[in-house]
């Protein structure tokens, strides 16, 4: 089913993103639930903010007042209300992260769940594309700094930015020659922070997406451990990790650069335009056009404003972080999906699982234009209750035939129907309770055995006593009794996707968790290739009992496979060739022989004591002359296996 593609480079679509303001807008609808208190605390920042403005307005007053007038009756009062005022500026700002703090993380969690569930929602061929450590980075550490920005960002952007006015208003109150001065210098601030967004946001992005590659690098080396370890490639590995880590590093430091220049500019400006407004003031004062108390309340209110001013560059540096993280979200929330359910679903009533291809094609959405339909005019019919055995050589698309009907990834023409309704027509998860799949590659999750054997029987989480029998029956049946014999038995957790087992041991689960589910139809690619010849001849006699009232379809990359079919059906460049009893087959079909030689060549390469299938070599070795025994041979067996 895997697919090796290109992953996707989200920073080739950079220059069509919305604006900053339009893309951090997107936020809005899981935000809004929390926007009273985000928008209470910006409020209490505020009222804190002017409060913190209002204290060199008593110092301006107590300056001129009564310590130039030498009346100590009247400072003990001025004292008090500057303690008053500091006081409530410091509830204020306890008020504001009391009211912000919480809001952000359920913002955050409703995000992530969005974000799991469009995860899970998207067809396979998104999955294919894209590396599971870009998935990874965005539903943590880009939501992780999208509720920072929430919680601390926005809000103190905000306010700052309206503190920063007020002052200036108070400035200009004071003294408008020295609040023009503080204007004009502020110029180069606009300047600067106009070229820092430009350049800083590009490079934010790129962090984050190298961050994400050098996350599904670790991760990849973390499950191939094993791999790497047998063939002596860790130094490879770090050498690979440790070019992105400095790939990432690079950009890091330019990041750093950037917010590196921002900030000498928001500190140098001001000094210089504190020294020419104390030479200024100093002027003023001299020739009488303000006084001390004038001058000093307007340096103690640039004082206040330093932090508004000086806090714009990180706080800026954080919108921008957010922008390209909501960008690298939204990604995955917009993302197309053509696997769409049906506005009013069919419904089956007493369904007995025959399943139809009708005139099916499927290409993959990057294949060459000019290149042909992988399948291409598939036409099959599976009665009910009938195993239908796939076979054919290796690329004849025998692996994406069996993801059609569950909708893994929807036909590109033609149509498949399920007791005579389009699969289209039903809803996915009625879809998928009626038909379940055993891959080849066996998937585990960090759970229970218990729990995934049983994963596609929901129905039985109220109903330990049927769970319980319907668990033991799918092990006796998958041969997996040795889930007893582990530390916990059936409640024992197995490793992250079971590598803490054998291959043999994870296909058998997988196998166990299809025949639990008790579908319709069951569709299993090539279960039993990891196990041995004992342990797959036990399992087969099983199967055979539970296919006997279920429809199924069984990729056969081994020739024992094919034994426990009813009927064969040769796949050949994306289109059934023949369909028949594999003794029918072999004497008629060349081709069917030499796909089944294959077969027993593969089967032989990989296990030396592999089961041969008797006289099908004759076939293809003595030509005709043989097709009889042949025919016979099949024949025999068939009987043996014929329900």
């Amino acid at each position: 089913m895997s697919r090796a593609s290109a992953p996707p480079d989200p920073t080739a679509a950079a220059p069509a993103r919305l604006g900053t303001a339009r893309t951090l807008m997107r936020i809005l609808p899981f935000a809004r639930p929390a926007l009273p208190r985000i928008i209470l605390g910006a409020v209490a920042a505020l009222v804190g903010s002017v409060i913190a403005l209002l204290i060199p307005q008593v110092i301006r007053i107590l300056v001129d007042g009564p310590l130039s007038t030498g009346d100590s009756t009247q400072v003990w009062p001025a004292v008090a209300a500057v303690a008053a005022l500091g006081v409530a500026e410091a509830a204020l700002i306890w008020a504001r992260r009391a009211f912000v703090l919480t809001p952000g993380t359920h913002v955050e969690a409703a995000m992530r769940r969005a974000l799991y569930d469009r995860l899970q929602r998207l067809p396979v061929a998104f999955h294919d594309r894209w590396p599971s450590g870009q998935l990874l980075s965005r539903a943590v550490s880009d939501l992780n700094l999208i509720r920072r920005w929430l919680s601390f960002g926005i809000v103190l952007l905000v306010v700052n930015v309206v503190t920063i006015v007020i002052g200036a208003v108070f400035l200009a109150l004071i003294s408008w020659p020295l609040a023009l001065l503080f204007l004009v210098c502020s110029i180069p601030l606009w300047v600067a922070g106009f070229r820092f967004e430009q350049r800083y946001s590009d490079m934010a992005r790129l962090s984050q997406d190298q961050a994400g590659d050098l996350a599904t690098t670790v991760e990849e080396s973390v499950h191939g451990i094993r791999v790497l370890k047998a063939f002596g490639r860790g130094p490879h590995a770090l050498a690979r990790f440790a070019g992105q880590a400095e790939e990432l590093r690079g950009t890091e430091l330019r990041k750093a650069r950037a917010v590196a220049t921002i900030w000498f500019w928001l500190i140098v400006v001001p000094d210089v335009t504190f020294a020419l407004a104390l030479l200024g003031g100093v002027w003023l004062a001299a020739q009488g056009s303000i006084s001390t108390g004038d001058l000093a309340g307007f340096f103690a209110t640039a004082v206040v404003l330093r932090f508004p001013v000086e806090s714009i560059g990180f706080l800026l540096a954080m919108t921008l972080d957010t922008r390209a993280a909501t960008d690298r979200v939204f990604e995955i929330l917009d993302a197309e999906d053509p696997i769409v359910e049906p506005a009013v679903p069919a419904t089956i009533e007493g369904g007995r699982g025959r399943l139809v291809f009708d005139d099916v094609h499927f290409r993959y959405q990057d294949a060459p234009a000019d290149a042909r339909d992988l399948l291409d005019g598939l036409d099959l019919v599976v009665e009910p209750g009938e195993t239908m055995a796939i076979v054919g050589l290796t690329g004849s698309g025998k692996s994406t035939f069996t993801a059609l009907p569950t909708r893994l990834y929807d036909v590109s023409s033609g149509r498949i129907l399920l007791d005579g309704v389009d699969i289209r027509d039903l809803s996915l998860v009625d879809l998928r309770t009626r038909i379940a799949m055993a891959f080849e590659e066996a998937t585990l999750f960090s759970a229970s055995v218990r729990d995934n054997v049983l994963l596609g029987r929901p129905d039985l989480a109220d109903d330990p006593e049927e769970a319980e029998r319907v668990l033991q029956e799918a092990l006796d049946i998958a041969q997996a009794q040795f889930a007893h014999e582990l530390p916990d038995g059936v409640g024992t957790t197995v490793g992250e996707e079971g590598l803490s087992l054998s291959g043999g041991q994870r296909q058998r689960l997988a196998l166990a968790r299809a025949v639990a589910a008790r579908p319709d139809v069951l569709v299993l690619d090539d279960p039993l290739s990891a196990l041995d010849v004992d342990t797959e001849a036990l399992v087969e006699a099983a199967l055979r009992r539970v296919l006997a009232a279920t429809t199924a379809i069984i990729v056969a990359h081994r020739p024992s496979t094919v034994m426990l079919a009813d009927r064969v059906a040769l796949l050949e460049h994306g289109r059934i060739r023949a369909v028949g009893r594999h003794s029918e087959l072999l004497a008629t079909d060349e081709h069917y022989r030499h796909v089944i030689s294959s077969l027993e060549e593969d089967a032989a390469e990989h296990d030396p004591t592999a089961r041969e299938t008797p006289d099908t070599e004759g076939v293809v070795v003595d030509g005709a002359d043989d097709t009889e025994d042949a025919a016979i041979g099949g024949a025999d067996r068939t009987e043996e296996v014929d329900r």
